[in-house]
């Protein structure tokens, strides 16, 4: 079975047979795949950490078209750029143009530069488009500059000028964002900042004449670049993405374990809780996700008992930060993703297909929410039973905290907004759980008026 994000490429395709994933490599590939593995880029970059690894596998049916069949290393969890916090952009980025350095040192470059190419592993990002590569000719431009610009610079520029929620144009513009909006959107002092000035405001007019002289049906030249300029261009897409940097901003959420009511005593034995139920009912090879993760406190906690943890925010700054943590941490099992569960990241690029939903790539795993349920259904006004379908609907375990009106972040809450919320309680609260869910285990966090609960699907 084909996957469906890997439609668009020439050279190949991912495919699933008896739930192996596979890559075929076709025909009008095999001269760009052979001198890439016999310059040693291929060992060159699996070795050094840069990209997954892959072996060729021998395939009885050859279909017309094909040349080499691989299979690359899976990465468990597919997440994307519109997920990801600054800091994840401009790593995955800097990626993107240090195997373009070593590409072109070995007589290749990338194609393209599409940041749906980079996945993250063990805390770091990874490249994992095997077939990105071709046969470098001496003069020819980077063909990909325009789309590292598009999906790279530009949204990393927007975040570090503006405001870190313009990532989510992102998710708009599936194939990067349009120079020429971005150049509007810039504030005028960017015009003296030179990398700016070169790779955003004039590519942006330079895209925009060659576009009208394609339409008058003008002759186009395309400029004469020497490979020492193009490694000229790399070095200074380099200088660029480094200088990027988000500022720290007080966020609603992003201070929230300093302004949390919780006694030392009761944090200490709401950790136990929560260690004690994902030791007794979560599997560890199953994906566990931490729903309001924030900064990654107790996704720490759980992580000494899972394969990989998820731990998702809908703040940019916990989530910036949370990464910024544990990128210092060989072989991490965690991952920070940016997620608004009352808005969760839909389906979206060709039929809707192209790249999955929350729900797709979470399905059959386990999650943890923790201080969350109050956010859910008084901030986004969610009754109980909605949330607990939609959990049902993706999670076989669930571990929850029931946050109640009398806890203070409630009070907090409700200070703002009429109190509509009648079946707000603990009764409430296991009657709407009970119908798709079976309560394990209850246990009353200590020095609180809160509940935790671990739950399974009900068949």
């Amino acid at each position: 079975m084909q996957i469906h994000s890997s439609f668009r490429d020439p050279a190949g395709f991912l495919f699933r047979r008896d739930d192996v994933l596979l890559r075929q490599v076709n025909e009008s590939y095999a001269s760009d795949y052979d001198a890439c593995a016999e310059s040693g880029l291929f060992d060159r970059l699996i070795s050094s950490n840069l990209m997954i690894s892959h072996t060729e596998v021998d395939d009885a049916g050859m279909r017309p078209g094909m040349y080499r069949v691989i299979k690359p290393d899976e990465i468990p969890y597919i997440s994307y750029p519109y997920e990801w916090s600054m800091s994840q952009l401009r790593d995955a980025a800097l990626l993107t143009l240090e195997i373009q350095r070593i590409a072109l040192e070995l007589g290749l470059s990338l194609k393209d530069a599409s940041a749906y190419n980079v996945q993250f592993s063990r805390g770091r990002p990874i490249f994992i488009d095997t077939l990105s590569f071709e046969k470098y000719v001496e003069g020819t431009p980077w063909v990909a500059y325009r789309q590292f610009c598009q999906h790279f610079l530009a949204p990393l520029t927007l975040m570090a000028v503006s405001d870190l929620r313009l990532r989510q144009l992102q998710s708009r513009y599936i194939d990067g964002l349009p120079l020429d909006l971005v150049s509007r959107m810039l504030p005028n002092s960017t015009y003296f900042k030179c990398s700016t000035l070169a790779h955003i405001h004039l590519h942006a007019r330079s895209q925009k004449k060659h576009e009208d002289s394609g339409r008058s049906n003008a002759v186009k030249t395309e400029s004469k670049l020497s490979k020492q300029m193009l490694q000229a261009l790399v070095a200074s897409l380099r200088s660029a993405v480094e200088k990027l940097s988000g500022k720290d901003v007080p966020t609603e959420w992003g201070e929230y374990y300093q302004d949390t009511n919780y006694s030392d005593s009761a944090m200490v034995n709401k950790e136990k809780i929560v260690e004690a139920f994902v030791t007794k009912f979560v599997d560890p090879k199953v994906t566990l996700h931490d729903l309001g993760a924030n900064t990654g406190h107790f996704s720490k906690v759980v992580a000494r008992h899972c394969d990989l943890v998820i731990a998702h925010d809908v703040d940019e700054m916990a989530v910036e930060r949370h990464y910024r943590e544990i990128r210092q941490e060989k072989g991490t099992n965690i991952l920070p993703l940016l997620l608004d569960l009352a808005n969760p990241t839909p389906a979206i690029g060709w039929d809707l297909r192209e790249r999955m939903s929350f729900h797709e790539r979470a399905t059959g795993g386990a999650a943890i929410a923790l201080a969350l349920i109050h956010h859910i259904c008084i901030s986004n006004n969610v009754p109980l039973r909605n949330f607990a379908e939609f959990l049902s609907r993706v999670f076989g375990t669930l571990i929850i905290e029931f946050v109640p009106k009398e806890d203070s972040q409630v009070q907090r809450l409700l200070a703002t907004r009429r109190d509509i919320f009648e079946d707000y309680n603990n009764l409430g609260f296991e009657r709407a759980f009970f119908e798709f869910f079976e309560i394990r285990e209850q246990c009353p966090v200590d020095g609180s008026c809160r509940t935790m609960y671990v739950m399974t699907r009900r068949v």
